[in-house]
């Protein structure tokens, strides 16, 4: 399973102002956990931080450690939210994962952490 300790963060440098961070990876692969066949997907991150922001080749990485992977979409999603929420502690932060089609189907997932109250 993919290490959230690969996930690097910098200070913020401007704490005082909510402002949209948006990262997109565009070339996400994972492995279907019951075909075996690899899904490829589009991963936009995006998020209003709080004390840190993510160090970019590190998320790479962090999404790159997905690629053998047997998961889900759901699953995905769901655990790169929860991992960056973890590493950052986020204003608020949103995952889409928009996954490219297969036997005609397409899928999007979208895992939000609400705003929390200061």
């Amino acid at each position: 399973m993919a290490n959230p300790k690969l996930i690097e963060t910098f200070p913020n440098p401007a704490p005082q102002r909510d402002y949209v961070i948006e990262h997109t990876h565009h070339e996400f692969t994972s492995v279907c956990p019951i075909t075996g066949h690899p899904d490829f997907a589009e991963i936009t991150v995006s998020y209003v931080a709080e004390k840190n922001c993510v160090e970019l080749k590190s998320l790479k990485l962090y999404f790159h450690a997905f690629r053998n992977e047997g998961i889900f979409f759901e699953a995905v999603t769901n655990k790169i939210c929860d991992d960056l929420v973890a590493a950052l502690a986020p204003r608020q932060l949103k995952v889409v994962s928009n996954w490219k089609g297969r036997g005609g189907m397409t899928s999007v997932v979208t895992a939000e952490m609400t705003p929390r109250a200061r």
